[in-house]
């Protein structure tokens, strides 16, 4: 449970609506943390009313953007296809959910309203390609990657893959959808040699060549397998970065997703796995946070800057002010690398806040309803009366 936000201070206070999917639990979550700070109740703009468009937003809202996620009419509309398992489609999603955005952003302006949430910044945070290129330029740590960036050609095939991997010396690597989430279309793929393939990937191929997302991870070790995944998602962009050999613990690779709100790391998870996917919803499991900190300690590294790094990350989005950064802890706890930035990264459910982050006892919603209070109370405070 969250602890109260008190509103408190003199003058209005911010009124909330969220587009989202009006059932799901992520707008559970954050119409109770806007209840518990004593605010008015956030008003619900669903998805289908944007997409159909015919969402509106009144003057003095401040508007809180969503995932689409998890709605099987709302996914139809997107991505095109009938069955929301489905894996391919993510380009058609990538522009149809970005041009809803830039919707929602024009509408609100219109309105009077602000919207939370930058949509040049959410663009990028759905092209991992950009994303990845934008933090290497930054000088954030990140896996090495051919394909990251505006200017990198785009990967047609498996033999594009296969050569990409040979041509810069990486035997395993991850090999991604360009605009995919929660892991889907992503493969971690090893190489040894002619016709010596594995990859380990929830991803199901049928008798007829469709492409389905599972919440099991299985291994394919036939190239020929491999190659005709790969081809299939080809078509919707793809992203291939080093596979960075992970820290474990207790005998289970391990990897972090930090949640910033307002440029400081509020929220930590460790994300366990004896598969190199760590996504809690394909069989991972939460780790012990006080292990990491000491692991990172007794190997001569520091956990504040790792953090740091987090916020780096996400300081390259300034027009958003939650991300939840994907952390990635190399063999030993020494060091780290920033994997991937979410836009819709703090579902972490029963999750408070980091010691001294100043989101003690509060979940990732409350914080981020506390911010948008902080925010307007430092406002008021400078604003001549």
């Amino acid at each position: 449970m969250s602890r109260s936000v008190s509103s408190g201070g003199d003058g209005p206070v911010p009124r909330f609506a969220v587009v989202g999917n009006p059932d799901n639990r992520r707008i559970a979550f954050f119409e109770e943390a806007v209840r518990s700070a004593g605010l008015p109740p956030a008003r619900v703009v669903s998805w289908l009313q944007v997409l159909r468009g015919e969402a509106v937003f009144e003057a003095g809202e401040t508007v809180r953007i969503d995932s689409p996620g998890e709605d099987a009419e709302v996914e139809r509309l997107l991505r095109g296809v009938d069955d929301p398992t489905r894996v391919e489609g993510s380009a058609r999603w990538y522009a149809r959910f970005t041009a809803a955005v830039d919707a929602v952003a024009v509408a609100a302006s219109a309105a009077g309203a602000e919207v939370l949430g930058s949509p040049g910044d959410i663009a990028v945070l759905f092209d991992k390609r950009l994303c990845h290129g934008l933090l290497d330029r930054a000088g954030v740590p990140v896996p090495v990657s051919p394909t990251s960036g505006p200017e990198a050609a785009p990967v047609r095939g498996w033999s594009d893959v296969r050569e990409l991997l040979r041509e810069h010396r990486t035997p395993r690597a991850f090999v991604k959808l360009a605009h995919g989430s929660s892991a889907s279309g992503v493969l971690a793929v090893e190489t040894a040699g002619p016709g010596r393939v594995r990859a380990s990937t929830s991803v199901e191929r049928d008798s007829s060549g469709r492409l389905f997302n599972s919440l099991r991870v299985r291994r394919y070790t036939s190239e020929t397998e491999v190659g005709a995944i790969v081809d299939a998602l080809a078509p919707d962009g793809l992203h291939i970065e080093r596979w960075l050999p992970k820290a474990s613990q207790r005998g289970r690779a391990a990897d972090l997703r930090i949640v910033v709100v307002g440029g400081r790391a509020t929220h930590a998870v460790v994300r366990t796995s004896t598969s190199p996917m760590t996504n809690l919803h394909l069989g991972g499991a939460r780790g012990d946070l006080d292990e990491v900190r000491a692991a990172v300690t007794a190997a001569g590294g520091s956990w504040r800057e790792a953090l740091t790094m987090c916020e780096r990350a996400a300081a390259r989005f300034p027009g958003t002010p939650c991300v939840g950064v994907d952390l990635l802890p190399t063999a030993g706890w020494r060091r780290f690398a920033v994997g991937e930035v979410n836009a819709f990264g703090d579902l972490l459910p029963g999750l408070t806040g980091l010691p001294g982050s100043g989101a003690e006892g509060l979940n990732t919603y409350a914080a981020q309803v506390a911010a948008v209070l902080d925010r307007a109370r430092n406002h008021r405070a400078v604003t001549p009366s």
